[in-house]
């Protein structure tokens, strides 16, 4: 590990007594590193990142957004659901640099440490429909604990993250290269192209008021969900930068959008990517079965169209990265960001063409739910 790195560390915990450092997971944004000691404090182990601060432009905001969070939910446990009865939650909070402060800046970057959720793994692609309630599960119960957390109490660190309509604008300001006629890039251009119609069903409703912000995660993908090692039972939620208002149908779509297609966002084979209705039916299953509570009946009636966007919006926000000169989602290969937007293209083209089955679920899954609030 580099000496930079075991710099920063070494300001949250003595150089001395700090083991190991190693990177830690697959995100494609900040730089995650596990840094292991033998100390008594934070179980032996924390989490070190650096932020990307050209994506997270104040990122003061988005660590006071990680303490609001914490703190709610650490006061929600202190009587937990009977939902969680038998079970383990936990949130990743905030960790106290030594010289007492939530973040370290050094050299232009910053950096801050979180707590590490021990004897629990993530996964990229889902493994069973078991598998798939409990990150249903997972994602309902994070949602429930913060259902009271007033909206305004979180500061908008993304503005119009998850806002479809936005990228759209933002695609249609970015100067298009001359590329042959049924290339990779002119498909994915002509897919956008043929469904402008519809794109703001989401944003509409909230201006309507049929829709209202509440907290969410901002990126529930399956990698995200904390899984127990032993029992297999989600324990909690990860990558909380996002944090922010929104509607939780942009977290619905896109924890869908990560897990039910099988063989992941990174697949180069497009005959190989589908919607998968069985695990879509467990997720949802798994969900409902904690957020009946807080959910109404507009918010159901919307899912549907939440499972399609979010993969079309992904693939155009990776489509107007690749053509920006990937300065958004790192990358590690040539048309990388083309070939992501080639991969949720493929899935919104499954979903679309499973829109009545998956509308017929929603009704059956959500019979009992009422008007709500």
């Amino acid at each position: 590990m580099t000496e930079a790195v075991e710099a920063i560390a070494d300001r949250f915990h003595p150089r001395e007594r700090i083991t190991a450092i190693r990177a830690l997971g697959s995100g494609n944004v900040n730089e995650t590193f596990l840094v292991t000691h033998d100390g008594n404090a934070q179980g032996g182990a924390f989490v070190l990142q650096r932020l990307n601060t050209t994506v997270f432009e104040r990122p003061d905001l988005v660590m006071r957004n990680l303490v609001a969070l914490g703190d709610h939910v650490q006061r929600r446990l202190a009587s937990p659901p009977p939902e969680l009865s038998g079970r383990r939650w936990e949130v990743p909070t905030v960790v106290r640099c030594r010289e007492d402060a939530h973040w370290v800046e050094q050299d232009g970057q910053f950096w801050r440490s979180i707590t590490y959720i021990g004897a629990a793994t993530t996964s990229d692609v889902i493994r069973d429909r078991s598998q798939a309630r409990e990150v249903g599960y997972g994602l309902g119960m994070f949602h429930s604990l913060i259902s009271d957390l007033p909206a305004e109490h979180l500061a908008d660190t993304l503005e119009n993250f998850h806002v479809t309509p936005a990228y759209l604008k933002h695609f249609d300001s970015v100067a298009r290269p001359a590329c042959p006629e049924g290339s990779l890039l002119a498909q994915a251009i002509a897919f956008v192209d043929g469904r402008r119609g519809g794109i703001d069903v989401l944003e509409a409703a909230l201006e309507r008021g049929e829709l209202r912000h509440r907290p969410i995660h901002g990126d529930p993908k399956i990698n995200n969900v904390m899984m127990d090692e032993a029992s297999g039972k989600a324990v909690g939620l990860i990558d909380l930068d996002t944090v922010k208002p929104g509607l939780v149908h942009y977290d619905i779509g896109d924890c869908l959008r990560s897990c039910c297609n099988p063989v992941g966002e990174e697949e180069t084979n497009l005959d190989a990517v589908h919607f998968d209705l069985g695990l879509c039916e467990a997720i949802l299953d798994g969900y409902l079965t904690v957020a009946r509570g807080f959910l109404s009946r507009w918010d159901l009636h919307y899912l549907p169209d939440c499972i399609r966007l979010i993969p079309l919006e992904l693939g155009l926000r990776f489509l107007t990265d690749h053509l920006e000169g990937d300065v958004y989602f790192r990358t590690n290969r040539a048309d990388h960001n083309l070939h992501r937007a080639a991969v949720q293209f493929r899935l919104t083209a499954s979903i679309e063409a499973q829109m009545d089955a998956i509308r017929a679920l929603v009704r059956k899954l959500g019979a009992d739910i009422g008007n709500g609030h």
